[in-house]
C-alpha cells in the first residue's frame, strides 16, 4: 500500500511545497510543524497540505523524519502566509520564515533554582549570617541574587549557609513573560467625547466580525485610553491582542502606560529579545499563555493561538514598511489578516495616511474623532519664522526669534525641544581649499561627520572612517570643513547659547542600546534634561510633561527629494513633533523655522487646518493616479557592474506585457545610483487601483528574461521609499 504523501512548506526563499512521504506510525495534518530532510540536512516545515505521489517517483520521495510537539500553525495563519506572497510577490518560504522566528532555543525553560530555608543549623553564626536567616523567618522562597540583596550580604554567604545545610535549594518554574491584565484595574476619566469613543470600541469587540475602525484625535487627545477599553474588553473574553508599534523605541513607555490601566506589563515581541525569550514568547503566544503582545512589525506573523483584535499604533508611520529583504507594509498586511481572520482591527493617529483618511472618508473604515486634548489641555500655537528675512547669523542655525523663545521657556523651569531630522555632525564635509567632497567608496552618497563618535558615516551602507589627515585630492592639512548641520552640530551650538544647561541628544545612531534609550526617554520625562535636540525619534508618541517649546531648526527639510509622499510625510512629521509641547501644564509653543512659508504644508501647520491639506493632498494624489487611487510597483535592477545593471533593466522592460491599464516608466538610475558597490537603476509600473498588479508582474518575470550573475532584481509593492 502506497504511503501517504504531503506537502511540506519549509522557510526557505522559494515559493512551492516539496513532497514528503509519512512513515508508518506517524500522523500529521495541515499546520503541524515536521522535521524533514532537506538536501544535506533536516529543517524545521509546516505541513501545508496532501500531496500525491508522480507515477515512478514514489520511491524517490524522502520520509518526514519527526512532528514536533508544537501547536499547529492555524488556518488562518496559512491563508496569511500564502495570501502575503501572493500580493508581495514574495516567495511563500521567505513569509513562512518571518512566522517561525522563535530561533532554536525552543523546549522547556531552564528551570530557575530559588533557596528557602533547611533544617539545620548553620555550622557557625556570623552577623551576616544572622541577617540572612532572619529574612528568610517568614518561610518564603527566593532567588539567592534577591535573598543578598535583600540581607545586604554577598551571594558567598548565602552559597555557605546551603553548603551547611541551614538552607536548601529547590527549583522554581519558569518566570511568566507577563501577568494577566485585569482590564477594570483603572478606568480612566473619560470626557464625554472620549467616552463615546471608548463605548463605542468595547461594542465593535463585542459584536465581534470584521472591521477596521480609525481613531484620529488630536495630539494628547487619549486615543491609546480610549483603544485601551478595546483591549479590555477583549480580555474580558478571553482572546489575545496584538498591538503593533512602529519602533522598539516606543515600547518601554508605552508598557508602562498599559501596567498601569491593566496592572501588569504585557509580552513583547522585537529583534532585541534575547534567544531565549524569543521562544519562550513564541511558544507562549501559540500556547494562548499571552493574551496581550506589543511588537515591532514582524509581531504580526507570530502563530496566535486565538487572536481577537489589531491595534496599530500611529497607522501613518512609515516605519511599518519592511524595506529590507520581504517587502510588505505591516499596517496593510494586518488589515488584510484582521479580515482572514474575522476580527476587528483598529488604526490610531493624529495625522492618519492618507490611504486611511481615504478610507474613512469613503466609508470603508469606521472614524471615531477625539478633537480635544485628554485633561483639557489646548492644542500649542505655532509661529513660522521665514529664514529669508530673519535667519540666524552666519554659522548659526538657530534663529534669534527662537534661541529668545527657548531662553523664556527655560526660565520658566520648562523644557525645550530643538527638532532637526538629520543625524549626525554634518551632512557634508569639504575641503576648503580645493572643494573635494568626501563620499563613500561604495556608495553615490556623501560621508556624513559623526563628531561624537569621531568618524565619517555612509548612512546606506554603514561604511565609517576616522577624518583623514590630509585631502585625498589637493593633500592640503587641517582643510575640511562641515556643510550644513545635524544633530550634533545643534548641541555643540546650544551649549553656546544655554551655557549650564542639560542638553542631550536624542538620535537612533547615538542609541546603542534599547536599554539606554529608554533611560534617556525617561530621564526627559523626569525633567532631568532642559534640552532635547532630537531627530524623528523624538515625534513618535512620547509623553515629555515638562516639554511646552518645540523649535523645528529646518522646516522644509523633507519637501525637495522628489517622493510623491513628500507634503504628506512632512506635514505629518511637523505636526507629530510640535504635538509633543504643552500636554500636561501650560500652553505649548511652535516655531517652524522655514524658506517657504507659504508652502501649503505651513501653511496647513500654522493655521491649523488639517482637514484642508488632507482634502488638497487627495485631489492632487487622484489626478495623478497615485496611491490610494492607482497602484505602483518599484523594480529595482542592481549590479557589480553599471552596464549590465542598465542592460538587464532595459531588456526587461522591453519585456513588459502590453495592457492599457498598465504605464511602465524606465528604466532610469536610481536617486541613490550606487549602494554598497552595486549600481541601481529602477523601473515604475503604475495601474489603476482596481487592476491585478501583483498578477502583471507575476506575468511579466516568469516570461522575461533571468536575473543572472551579480544582477539582483527587488521587487516592492506599493513602495514608500524611492531613493
Amino acid at each position: 500500500m502506497a504511503k501517504r504523501v504531503v506537502d511540506v512548506l519549509v522557510p526557505v526563499a522559494v515559493d512551492q511545497a516539496y513532497s514528503y512521504r509519512m512513515p508508518d506510525g506517524l500522523e500529521a495534518s495541515p499546520g503541524d510543524l515536521v522535521t524533514v530532510p532537506l538536501g544535506t540536512r533536516k529543517a524545521t516545515g509546516v505541513v501545508w497540505g496532501e500531496g500525491s505521489a508522480r507515477p515512478g517517483l514514489d520511491n524517490r520521495l524522502k520520509d518526514i523524519a519527526a512532528k514536533l510537539d508544537i501547536p499547529p500553525l492555524k488556518d488562518e495563519l496559512r491563508k496569511f502566509i500564502d495570501w502575503v506572497s501572493g500580493y508581495t510577490l514574495n516567495p511563500r518560504g521567505t513569509v513562512l520564515r518571518m512566522a517561525m522566528r522563535m530561533g532554536e532555543k525552543l523546549g522547556p525553560e531552564r528551570g530557575r533554582v530559588g533557596v528557602r530555608l533547611g533544617s539545620t543549623p548553620p555550622k557557625r553564626v556570623t552577623a551576616a549570617r544572622t541577617r540572612v536567616l532572619a529574612i528568610f523567618a517568614d518561610g518564603l522562597t527566593r532567588t539567592k541574587s534577591e535573598a543578598a540583596s535583600e540581607a545586604g550580604v554577598s551571594t558567598g554567604v548565602i552559597d555557605g549557609l546551603i553548603d551547611d545545610g541551614a538552607l536548601e535549594t529547590v527549583v522554581l518554574p519558569p518566570e511568566p513573560l507577563a501577568g494577566i491584565p485585569d482590564p477594570d484595574y483603572l478606568a480612566p476619566d473619560f470626557t464625554p467625547d472620549q467616552r463615546a469613543a471608548a463605548d463605542a470600541m468595547r461594542e465593535t469587540v463585542a459584536k465581534g466580525g470584521y472591521s477596521a475602525t480609525l481613531i484620529d484625535g488630536v495630539t494628547g487627545s487619549g486615543k491609546t485610553e480610549v483603544y485601551f477599553e478595546a483591549v479590555a474588553e477583549n480580555i474580558r473574553r478571553k482572546r489575545q491582542t496584538l498591538i503593533l508599534m512602529p519602533e522598539i523605541a516606543l515600547t518601554a513607555q508605552f508598557l508602562s502606560r498599559f501596567a498601569e490601566r491593566f496592572g501588569v506589563q504585557a509580552a513583547e515581541w522585537h529583534s532585541q529579545l534575547s534567544p531565549r525569550r524569543r521562544a519562550r514568547t513564541w511558544s507562549a503566544v501559540a500556547e494562548n499563555e499571552v493574551p496581550v503582545i506589543v511588537g515591532a512589525r514582524s509581531a504580526l506573523f507570530l502563530p496566535y493561538a486565538d487572536l481577537g483584535l489589531i491595534v496599530i499604533d500611529e497607522e501613518h508611520d512609515p516605519a511599518y514598511k519592511q524595506e529590507e529583504g520581504a517587502h510588505y507594509h505591516a499596517r496593510d498586511m494586518a488589515v488584510v489578516r484582521a479580515s482572514i481572520a474575522q476580527i476587528p482591527i483598529i488604526l490610531s493617529s493624529a495625522t492618519p495616511s492618507v490611504e486611511s483618511e481615504v478610507n474613512a472618508r469613503r466609508g470603508r473604515y469606521k472614524r471615531l474623532h477625539l478633537p480635544e486634548r485628554f485633561g483639557g489641555q489646548s492644542l500649542p500655537s505655532i509661529e513660522a519664522i521665514d529664514l529669508t528675512k530673519e535667519g540666524p547669523p552666519r554659522g548659526r542655525f538657530i534663529s534669534p526669534r527662537l534661541a529668545e523663545a527657548v531662553k523664556i521657556a527655560l526660565e520658566r523651569g520648562e523644557q525645550a525641544l530643538l527638532f532637526l531630522n538629520r543625524r549626525g555632525f554634518a551632512p557634508l564635509t569639504l575641503c576648503r581649499a580645493c572643494g573635494f567632497r568626501l563620499h563613500c567608496p561604495d556608495c553615490d552618497a556623501w560621508l556624513v561627520d559623526h563628531r561624537f563618535k569621531k568618524k565619517l558615516v555612509c548612512h546606506h551602507c554603514g561604511f565609517s572612517t576616522p577624518y583623514p589627515k590630509e585631502c585625498p585630492q589637493c593633500h592640503a592639512t587641517e582643510s575640511f570643513m562641515p556643510v550644513g548641520p545635524g544633530v550634533e552640530r545643534l548641541q555643540q551650538e546650544a551649549a553656546v547659547l544655554f551655557p549650564g544647561k542639560r542638553i542631550m541628544v536624542l538620535s537612533s545612531d547615538l542609541a546603542d542600546t534599547v536599554e539606554k534609550l529608554r533611560k534617556e526617554l525617561d530621564d526627559i520625562a523626569q525633567g532631568r534634561v532642559d534640552i532635547v535636540i532630537g531627530t524623528q525619534l523624538v515625534a513618535k508618541g512620547h509623553h515629555f510633561p515638562k516639554l511646552n517649546l518645540v523649535g523645528v531648526v529646518d522646516a522644509d527639510l523633507g519637501l525637495g527629494n522628489g517622493d510623491p509622499r513628500a507634503a504628506e510625510r512632512t506635514f505629518q512629521l511637523l505636526h507629530q513633533v510640535v504635538g509633543r509641547a504643552g500636554r500636561e501644564a501650560g500652553r505649548g509653543h511652535g516655531f517652524l523655522q522655514t524658506h517657504q512659508p507659504e508652502h501649503p504644508v505651513m501653511r496647513a501647520l500654522i493655521v491649523g487646518d488639517r482637514e484642508a491639506f488632507y482634502s488638497s493632498e487627495i485631489v492632487l494624489r487622484e489626478a495623478a493616479s497615485y496611491p490610494p487611487f492607482g497602484r505602483l510597483a518599484s523594480l529595482v535592477i542592481s549590479a557589480a557592474n553599471r552596464h549590465a545593471a542598465e542592460g538587464y533593466a532595459r531588456q526587461l522592460a522591453s519585456a513588459a506585457p502590453r495592457h492599457d491599464d498598465v504605464r511602465v516608466l524606465g528604466p532610469a538610475e536610481a536617486p541613490v545610483a550606487v549602494v554598497r558597490g552595486r549600481h541601481r537603476f529602477r523601473l515604475l509600473v503604475k495601474s489603476p487601483r482596481a487592476f491585478d498588479l501583483s498578477g502583471y508582474l507575476r506575468q511579466w518575470l516568469s516570461g522575461g528574461p533571468k536575473a543572472r550573475g551579480s544582477i539582483k532584481l527587488d521587487v516592492d509593492i506599493d513602495p514608500q521609499s524611492f531613493f
